[in-house]
């Protein structure tokens, strides 16, 4: 039986009969892939949170864009903002 530490120039070498790779299996990469560090973070972003003025002005845009949608497909909507609340 392999031991924990064993090689992967071992597996690859073994018999696919006794547990090796089968035939045709492509080739490891000559450098083992980097793995992500653990503890980097990514960059902060440049774009700040909206406003609640932007928010709300936001809002309505959406509200008044569904009631002209709500208009032309012939449905008529509340424009209340509703449980949005945000």
């Amino acid at each position: 039986m392999l031991g924990g530490c064993s090689t992967y120039a071992l597996i690859d070498n073994m018999p696919a009969s006794v547990g090796g790779l089968p035939e045709g299996t492509p080739e490891r990469p000559a450098t083992p892939v980097a793995y992500p560090a653990v503890n980097d973070r990514p960059p902060a972003r440049e774009d700040a949170p909206l406003t609640a003025e932007e928010k709300k002005r936001l809002q309505q845009e959406l509200i008044e864009a569904r009631a002209r949608a709500a208009q032309q497909g012939g449905k008529a909507i509340s424009t209340n903002a509703g449980a949005a609340g945000n």
